[in-house]
């Protein structure tokens, strides 16, 4: 499943993402990961989710991240969620959303992992394959 919190910047897609991710550790019993840009919500989020700075990793293009993405499904059979904070940057996304978005899904269908995703762009200016996974448009 994909799940994705859209709109412009400064909208509040963050705070309704910790606050799913705070709330669906309570209900998992699988593990969770949280990727962001930086370590600013470290103290937002419960200890229980694994915090990963993306950009700690040298990730420089969006196979490279969906390549780091598979690694961490791959090390960890009991992931249930990931979560992406600020996901056109941490997946160096220019225009290929569409791209990105396709093979998450590829990936969540044949491991079981879902994605939440919060993307600074409007609904309306996403790719119409890709808006059918908006669930928040702010």
């Amino acid at each position: 499943m994909i799940d994705i919190i859209a709109g412009a910047k400064g909208k509040g897609k963050t705070k309704i993402l910790i606050q799913q991710v705070n709330d669906d550790i309570k209900l998992t019993k699988g593990t969770i990961v949280y990727l962001d840009k930086n370590n600013k919500h470290m103290y937002e989020l419960s200890n229980q989710i694994r915090l990963i700075v993306v950009p700690e990793f040298n990730v420089t293009d969006t196979d490279m991240f969906l390549g780091f993405i598979a690694g961490i499904i791959s090390q960890d059979h009991d992931l249930d969620k990931i979560y992406l904070d600020s996901f056109l940057t941490i997946a160096c996304i220019d225009d290929n959303l569409d791209y990105a978005v396709e093979k998450l899904g590829a990936l969540s269908d044949k491991f079981g992992v879902d994605f939440v995703i919060s993307a600074s762009v409007d609904k309306e200016n996403m790719p119409e394959s890709v808006q059918k996974y908006v669930s928040h448009a702010l």
